[in-house]
């Protein structure tokens, strides 16, 4: 019966041994196709992290470089910065007749150009006496040269109010350019932003066009003074072939007379 019982174990012994055996060769554990996806998966994480480190890597040479852009600056163009070059007032000069004062205030702010423009020029004169009675060549040639006085001295009056505006107008855009060259050499990295940078740029480019806008007006006042320049010029060449019209209708009328008397004394 022992013998009996012994045999059994054994048989079920080696059952259990070859159950076990079945189970571990039937493939459960070791399956390629899985093996061959875990080994794609463990390759993906690998590039996914090495890609992110490479990606810090490049965040923080970014933020080392605009780091160093923000702090350096001021060390490589404060040396290059110079000073601007403005206009400088009028000084007020002996004023020995009492009458120059008010040119002064005129050139340096542009106020009252007219009245002190002829406070220091000889007065503008009415029409001359006998001015009906005279010829219509002659009513020309008089009407001619008071006009070029007249648009002179206005010309004159509207240049002097515009150079006194845009001279003072000087003055306060250099207030502004100070603002500006001290924003942008400062040490505050606020002052260092991409938008700052660029409302900076934003208002150097209007005070470029506002300074250009002066140029074209200052242009435009010495244009005007030639053309009154050359107006003048233009009535004394006409004045001339006038009078030497005059002088060959003068000299017909007058020859005649001449030839008698220059006849008679060789008689």
């Amino acid at each position: 019966m022992k013998q009996f019982f012994l045999k059994i174990a054994a048989i079920a012994s080696l059952t259990g041994a070859s159950l076990a055996y079945a189970q571990f060769g039937s493939g459960v554990v070791f399956d390629p196709t899985q093996s061959a996806h875990a080994v794609q998966q463990i390759n993906q994480e690998g590039q996914l992290y090495t890609t992110t480190v490479e990606t810090t890597k490049n965040v923080i040479s970014a933020y080392n470089l605009a780091k160093q852009m923000a702090s350096s600056p001021s060390s490589l163009y404060r040396s290059l910065t110079s000073s601007s070059t403005l206009w400088t007032n009028i000084q007020s000069s002996p004023n020995t007749y009492s009458n120059t004062s008010g040119w002064t205030i005129a050139i340096n702010t542009g106020s009252g150009a007219s009245s002190a423009y002829q406070q220091t020029t000889i007065p503008r004169t009415s029409q001359l006496n006998g001015y009906s009675n005279l010829s219509t060549t002659a009513q020309q040639q008089i009407a001619a040269q008071g006009a070029t006085a007249d648009l002179n001295d206005a010309v004159t009056s509207s240049n002097i109010q515009t150079l006194g505006t845009i001279r003072a107008n000087a003055q306060k855009r250099q207030s502004d350019i100070n603002t500006l060259e001290s924003a942008t050499l400062s040490s505050d990295e606020s002052q260092h932003t991409e938008l700052a940078t660029l409302q900076r740029i934003n208002l150097a480019l209007l005070l470029l066009l506002k300074q250009q806008e002066e140029a074209n007006q200052i242009s435009q006042a010495y244009t005007l003074q030639h053309i009154v320049a050359q107006k003048q010029q233009q009535d004394a060449l006409k004045m001339t072939f006038q009078q030497a019209n005059q002088f060959q209708s003068g000299y017909t009328s007058v020859a005649p007379s001449y030839s008698g008397a220059a006849a008679a004394m060789r008689y």
